[in-house]
């Protein structure tokens, strides 16, 4: 994609990621739409950075998908950029399924089902335009797992395999696939997450996301350097000491 000049939809930015990504976006020179949950925190984002636009959604409602995704096409009838950034993150214990199918059963709706509806609401809108840009959000936990967190992991795995075929599938239109891949990074994804010193700065992030853009606007997959070693593991025949490292070093598992 390119780096600036787009009207971008950023479902799930009302924080962390999403919202760093925004700001820098806007800096760029882009058109900015932030959507999320929650009104006030909406309200607070327009207040404090004047130009962001804002839209109520809930990735989880497929009410709420359609309903925004109508409001943004009617308001931004340019928008060409959609990055599926609403997630969620839950720690759970497979050994009893009052412990765990709850809370899997919402992370799939949102992680999964979420960015289908996006995708569904938006995909022939972009066949329309000259040039347009899917973003999905997987993880680094996507190549390796994090022992705490099953049905997060599955969740960004199955984003990765969609995004790879959709690549295909829409290769014979204007629309671009791209994956965004971030590493632990320092946001309160999970609690206590954004003091983990083995995580990412978040300002660091984006920082490497936005060079990323810059330089290779053909890349398919954004990764910044730190997510290499959960991305290449297997191909690299050390998968089990990355899966080993990763959860020795996990604070969340103590």
């Amino acid at each position: 994609m390119d780096i600036t000049g787009n009207t971008v939809f950023i479902p799930g930015a009302t924080s962390g990621i999403g919202l760093a990504l925004a700001l820098a976006l806007r800096e760029r020179g882009n058109t900015v739409v932030v959507g999320g949950r929650r009104t006030e925190l909406l309200d607070r984002i327009a207040a404090e950075h004047p130009g962001v636009e804002t839209v109520r959604i809930d990735t989880a409602d497929a009410a709420s998908v359609q309903a925004a995704a109508k409001d943004v096409i009617a308001r931004f009838p340019s928008v060409n950029v959609l990055i599926t950034m609403a997630g969620v993150m839950r720690v759970e214990d497979w050994h009893r399924p009052e412990s765990f199918l709850e809370s899997a059963e919402g992370t799939v709706t949102t992680n999964v089902l979420g960015p289908i509806r996006l995708i569904a609401a938006f995909v022939e809108h972009f066949q329309t335009l000259p040039d347009a840009t899917i973003m999905t959000v997987s993880s680094g936990l996507a190549f390796a797992p994090l022992k705490i967190t099953p049905s997060y992991n599955a969740s960004k795995a199955a984003i990765h395999m969609l995004s790879e075929t959709l690549r295909l599938q829409l290769a014979d239109t204007s629309v671009k696939v791209v994956e965004l891949e971030p590493p632990a990074v320092r946001t309160d994804l999970l609690p206590g997450h954004a003091e983990n010193e083995h995580a990412m700065p978040l300002s660091e992030y984006v920082a490497e996301v936005m060079s990323i853009i810059e330089t290779r606007p053909d890349a398919r997959e954004i990764q910044v350097e730190r997510v290499k070693f959960l991305r290449y593991g297997e191909a690299r025949g050390d998968y089990d000491q990355v899966v080993a490292a990763i959860n020795v070093e996990d604070p969340h598992g103590k």
